[in-house]
């Protein structure tokens, strides 16, 4: 199992234990705005975060990020080949703390570094201001919107797509 760390927090993987909190800031309205679970998030669903998989096997391998305190949020990577996705929340109470930008540096400087990925991106609603600054931030490039391109909580909702290459990338 793959476990990175920051000068303040550790990227590990998610046990039973992290569950009920995972599952509180998930139902959190202002964390659950732009992201795609099924709400409410339940402990039985959350329970298939939860794994030995280690970053950068195929599909998504889920990460909590926390530090003394317990858990801040979760980030996962999505491989797939040479190339990967990325997701990550933060409870509200991390918000705004630089601790998303210290664990995308970790995934990051980990994605291009030992496991040798060529190309790392993500998805985001655009109207999520904060994380399209937070990979404009790391170097990510945005690469287009589709708009309306999927159904999501009640509405059409535009697909911003954002990505960074191995060479691009300056830990």
């Amino acid at each position: 199992m793959t476990t990175l760390s920051t000068p303040r927090l550790t990227i590990r993987p998610l046990t039973p234990d992290d569950l009920p909190t995972l599952v509180a800031y998930r139902n959190d309205p202002e964390v659950a705005r732009f992201q795609a679970w099924a709400l409410p998030a339940t402990l039985d669903a959350a329970q298939g975060l939860v794994s030995p998989a280690p970053l950068g096997a195929p599909g998504w391998v889920q990460r909590a990020m926390a530090h003394a305190d317990g858990l801040l949020g979760d980030l996962a990577l999505n491989t797939r080949g040479p190339q990967a996705e990325l997701g990550i929340t933060l409870a509200r109470h991390a918000q705004g703390q630089g601790y998303a930008a210290e664990a995308l540096r970790a995934l990051l400087t980990h994605a291009f570094g030992p496991l040798t990925l060529h190309r790392v991106y993500a998805s985001i609603d655009p109207r999520n201001a904060a994380v399209a600054r937070l990979l404009s931030g790391l170097g990510f490039r945005h690469e287009g919107t589709s708009r309306q391109s999927y159904w999501h909580r009640g509405e059409w909702t535009d697909d911003a797509q954002y990505a960074l290459l191995a060479d691009e990338w300056t830990p």
